[in-house]
């Protein structure tokens, strides 16, 4: 006896198909913004220099959250840096023979 073949009824999908090429590959969190503007900065500082970051000028950012942000992002763009902070702000630097090249 042969076996009937089961009748395949057009599957309705739940999902929308998209292509690879059409998605985008990187993630901007909610600190991008504020990351490139430290970065952009970083890139021009000169050697034993710090940026000061009032940690005031950074509402809604928790020194933790910064601070992971800014390593983070170092290490997406292979650049070194050093931070600390004190009450008031945060200090980032490039750590000695960093490169500094970032990119967007």
């Amino acid at each position: 006896m042969a076996k009937q073949a089961k009748k395949n009824p057009e599957r309705t999908f739940k999902y929308e198909k998209v292509l690879l090429t059409e998605l985008k590959h990187g993630r901007e969190g909610k600190h991008h913004d504020l990351m490139d503007g430290i970065f952009d900065e970083l890139e021009t500082l000169e050697p034993g220099s710090a940026l000061k970051i009032p940690l005031s000028s950074v509402t809604g950012v928790t020194l933790a959250n910064l601070r992971s942000a800014v390593h983070r992002k170092a290490t997406s763009v292979k650049f070194e840096v050093e931070t600390v902070a004190d009450r008031d702000n945060f200090y980032v630097w490039k750590r000695n023979g960093s490169k500094g090249e970032h990119r967007n």
